[in-house]
């Protein structure tokens, strides 16, 4: 592909994935207040939610891999596109025919999981085919920018637009969303796979990239603390709406507010994870990030009143910002050192293991929210973030400045050899 046709089809697929970014958000602050508010919605209820919505890492997280591997990358992405829009739109649906019900929600969550498990895995081994690897550090530090920008409006937007249309309406947003995602990315190159005459069984292919990340000692070490890391935004997840609607009595429009704060921080690390890495290595940046999140996690359940709302910000930026650096560092890190074979499998092993515990802190939460309430429960997860630097500290990464700076373990040999993107 040319330089030119190679940056047209990044900036479509930068497009789209920002479109539906600020859908998603908007999304975000609308889905959990339609069960607060419309539904009389349970802390478990809220968990249940939110482990739906992510619990799709634990079924095909790892099939995922392997499934991308057999289909055109573009078909892939605008297939879940689809799929995404028709489950969110259910919902106004639902309601204005009176039939809406958390069931519903659980169900429209546990869809849209699904699309998202195929969507991801696919659109981040797309990218290092239409970006050169010298440009992928500054292109995924874009993507983590633009969408600290999603965050800063989309929720504000979301809780604006709660306000003033309803929670259950404002989800036509995000479902709109998805579907001009699906016309622009339709525009890409089809991403065609060269199959071989004859696939190996999907087990050998699920083990070749199980084994490559959980021998590689950088990517495997990585993967745990990012583990962690998605363990304590499920339990955020479920638990920060209603922290904030029913223990601090926030209004849905300062929700809102409070929610997009987080993009301060991601845009500051997006902005910064170059510098950063340059400046101090990117397996320094690494470390320096993960006891970020943790110092940014015990200041978000702080105070009451006025003072809650204030330290809710600063720790969400602070968190937020060290999880962007780490984020970009580390999926930067696996494009560069995964064969291209392997890539998508490792992507899909990375995300079956650290993306499957967000819905499993969102299941736990849910339920110690009841008895101890969220803010208690949010410092209990944050106490486990402690897990995060420490399995870190335990790897080579604490021995390195950067962390191509290791000896390269042999790759795993991968029964698909010749796989083109």
């Amino acid at each position: 592909m040319r330089v030119d046709d190679r940056a047209g089809a990044f900036w479509r697929w930068w497009t789209a994935g920002t479109t539906s970014m600020v859908g998603s958000a908007v999304g975000s602050v609308a889905l959990p207040l339609t069960a607060l508010t419309v539904l009389d919605a349970s802390a478990f209820q809220l968990g249940v939610i939110t482990a739906a919505s992510y619990v799709a890492w634990l079924v095909i997280g790892l099939p995922a891999g392997v499934i991308v591997q057999r289909l055109p990358l573009r078909g892939a992405q605008v297939g879940a596109d689809l799929a995404r829009a028709v489950a969110v739109a259910s919902i106004p649906l639902a309601w204005w025919w009176g039939q809406l019900t958390v069931a519903h929600l659980v169900v429209t969550a546990l869809v849209v999981s699904f699309a998202n498990v195929l969507f991801d895995v696919a659109n981040s081994t797309f990218l290092p085919s239409i970006v050169e690897r010298e440009q992928l550090q500054s292109r995924n530090s874009l993507t983590s920018g633009t969408h600290a920008v999603t965050l800063l409006s989309g929720p504000s937007l979301g809780g604006l637009a709660v306000q003033t249309l309803g929670a259950v309406p404002t989800l036509l947003v995000d479902s709109a969303s998805y579907l001009v995602s699906a016309a622009l990315l339709r525009t890409l190159p089809a991403g065609r796979v060269d199959a071989p005459d004859r696939w190996p069984p999907v087990g050998e292919l699920i083990r070749a990239g199980w084994r490559f990340v959980a021998h590689h000692p950088v990517i495997g070490p990585s993967m745990w603390a990012a583990t962690a890391m998605n363990l304590v935004c499920g339990a955020q997840l479920a638990l920060f709406p209603l922290y904030l609607f029913r223990e601090l009595n926030a209004p849905a429009g300062l929700v809102g507010v409070l929610l997009a704060v987080e993009g301060v921080g991601a845009l500051v690390g997006a902005a910064l994870t170059t510098l950063i890495t340059a400046r101090i290595g990117t397996a320094r940046a690494l470390l320096a990030a993960a006891f970020t999140t943790v110092a940014g996690s015990f200041l978000l359940p702080w105070g009451t009143g006025w003072p809650a709302y204030a330290a809710f910000a600063t720790g969400s930026v602070v968190f937020s910002l060290g999880t962007v650096v780490l984020s970009v560092t580390t999926r930067t890190y696996r494009q560069i050192a995964s064969p291209p074979e392997l890539l998508s499998r490792v992507m899909a092993t990375v995300r079956f293991v650290s993306w499957g515990a967000i819905p499993v802190g969102g299941l736990v939460a849910g339920a110690l929210a009841g008895p101890l309430g969220a803010r208690a429960t949010l410092f209990v997860f944050a106490a486990t973030l402690v897990c995060a630097p420490l399995v870190l500290l335990l790897s080579p990464v604490r021995h390195l400045r950067d962390l191509t700076d290791h000896d390269e373990p042999r790759p795993v040999a991968s029964p698909v050899t010749a796989v083109r993107r």
